[in-house]
């Protein structure tokens, strides 16, 4: 295995995302640090149990931080796992902790969420990541991961720089599936097919899983006409997306293990949604080209309604 002993990565955010990619890269061998808000006491004394389809693994990081401020170092990557939503500013949370040649690297769902960091950090490289896994954090500390895993990253707004090659050898490193994308974009709008209908649907039809979605024929025909719209949306935005995702969507849904969307576990928890990252950017995407999305709107008025009265005050 190469030695990466000399590469230092700031995490933000220790749910399942964070923890199961951070804990693959400290087992590569780079320096991980985590900042933590709400598991600080349980993360900073125990470090992360992640129970996972690749083989159960302890991650303990190097250091951890209740804010970026905290921390000392000059990262080479910041990696933001967190939740997309509007009361989490990005740019504003990280700060403290962006240097010089510092690569900020932004895993996590939805359209359109570079914009506000890239225009803060003009000098920094923005690097957009998307993580295609069925995980979820069961507690402080502890992270369950199912099924799939693959990591696709690519420098925002294009093109594949050196240190998108680092990270992918990083996690290949430790067989986790990555792969480089010089249209980042467009592999965003490919992972909105899922995202779209998915986790609005798991919510509203109940508390569904994947595998109660797929065999009512009604949920898996609306799921396909919302990845229709998708795809119109998509290629007004100049990033086309072929008709066959629909389809390969559908079967690989098909062969998923059971699972609870991240959408329904935050339902369920009583935490607020990613609407707007998932929803309401595509939707304004789409007024702007003027195209029309019935089927993204039903849904993203609803779970407004839902997020509203479903969070905890």
């Amino acid at each position: 295995m190469k030695n990466f002993r000399d590469v230092k990565i700031l995490l933000y955010g220790t749910g399942a995302v964070g923890s199961l990619y951070g804990g693959k890269l400290a087992e590569a061998g780079a320096s991980v640090s985590a900042v933590c808000r709400s598991d600080f006491n349980e993360v900073s004394s125990d470090g992360i149990f992640i129970k996972s389809v690749y083989g159960d693994y302890h991650f303990t990081p190097v250091s951890v931080v209740k804010a970026g401020s905290e921390y000392k170092d000059k990262p080479d990557f910041i990696i933001v796992a967190t939740k997309c939503l509007p009361e989490i500013n990005v740019a504003e949370m990280i700060k403290d902790s962006v240097h010089p040649g510092t690569s900020i690297v932004l895993l996590q769902n939805g359209i359109d969420i570079e914009p506000a960091v890239a225009g803060k950090f003009r000098e920094n490289e923005i690097i957009s990541g998307l993580a295609f896994v069925c995980a979820a954090r069961t507690g402080y500390g502890r992270i369950d991961h199912a099924d799939f895993g693959r990591v696709v990253l690519g420098t925002y707004p294009c093109g594949i720089s050196e240190k998108v090659k680092l990270l992918v050898e990083m996690f290949r490193s430790v067989r986790i599936p990555a792969e480089a994308e010089s249209d980042i974009i467009a592999a965003r709008w490919r992972k909105l097919l899922w995202n779209a209908p998915f986790n609005p649907l798991s919510v509203l039809c109940g508390g569904a899983d994947t595998s109660q979605m797929m065999n009512d024929e009604h949920v898996r025909g609306l799921a396909e006409s919302i990845m229709r719209e998708v795809v119109l949306v998509s290629a007004a935005h100049g990033h086309t997306v072929a008709e066959e995702f629909i389809l390969k969507n559908i079967e690989d849904t098909l062969k998923m293990k059971p699972y609870k969307t991240s959408m329904l576990l935050d339902y369920e928890s009583h935490r607020p949604f990613e609407i707007e990252a998932i929803l309401g950017n595509a939707i304004r995407i789409a007024e702007l080209n003027r195209i029309s999305v019935p089927h993204i709107k039903t849904i993203y008025a609803l779970l407004g309604i839902l997020n509203s009265s479903n969070v905890e005050k």
